[in-house]
């Protein structure tokens, strides 16, 4: 974090104020903002980008892990969001990003929580999008695909990046900078994840989550590797 904020004051003249928290305990929204506070800070845009994706069987998921995946997808972003929001609409203008997930549109076997908790996130977006858009802010959803980073890795899925094409964090930004610029609700980045997240709505959800199965079982890296049936 460190080499990265004098990568961007070289670059761009950036100031960087790092605080390190971990963001999936309890009290970790109050903690940053009182930091911030320290530093009389106003904040014009919060991204709520951290996340964690869990994937598992359900005999050999632990339930701790469940926990913390909750707390930093949804209970660290809903605090901070609310704790910042009416700042902005005070002074008639901010925007909040709300990372969540192409994955958000349909239930995801095996990344039951995961999915569910992106869900959250699109919907609890949306809804503030519509409270918020005549007060000169904007809360917007960002809801990507696949993209090139560790989060497979991480969540329990390691090399899956290898057989699938991902988009990178920098395609993903510029889209969702771009749809924010138009006060834009949800952006899903990429025109091959938004016709994805059409179609799912077109199946029956008995068929979209079944289908889901077949990615994602663990040991299973792909649709060519499941031989079962549903």
């Amino acid at each position: 974090m460190n080499a990265l904020a004098e990568d961007l004051v070289t670059k761009h003249g950036t100031k960087c104020h790092i605080v390190t928290i971990d963001l999936a305990e309890a009290d970790a929204a109050e903690k940053l903002m009182a930091e911030i506070e320290k530093q009389g800070v106003k904040i014009e845009l919060l991204v709520n980008n951290a996340g964690v994706g869990l994937i598992g069987e359900i005999e050999t998921t632990a339930l701790g892990d469940i926990q913390r995946l909750l707390n930093l997808n949804i209970i660290t972003l809903t605090d901070l969001t609310y704790r910042v929001l009416p700042g902005m609409l005070e002074r008639g203008h901010g925007a909040v990003i709300n990372v969540s997930s192409v994955a958000a549109f349909q239930p995801v076997a095996f990344m039951a929580a995961y999915a569910a908790s992106k869900s959250y996130v699109l919907h609890f977006s949306e809804a503030l999008w519509a409270e918020a858009r005549g007060r000169g802010v904007t809360v917007m959803a960002l809801c990507p695909g696949v993209t090139q980073t560790a989060f497979f890795e991480v969540a329990g899925a390691p090399g899956w990046l290898e057989k699938h094409s991902s988009q990178t964090p920098f395609r993903i930004v510029k889209s969702a900078m771009s749809a924010l610029e138009k006060r834009r609700q949800y952006v899903i980045p990429g025109w091959k994840d938004y016709l994805m997240s059409l179609l799912v709505r077109l199946a029956t959800r008995r068929t979209a989550v079944n289908e889901s199965k077949r990615y994602f079982r663990p040991g299973k890296r792909g649709p060519q590797d499941d031989a079962q049936k549903s």
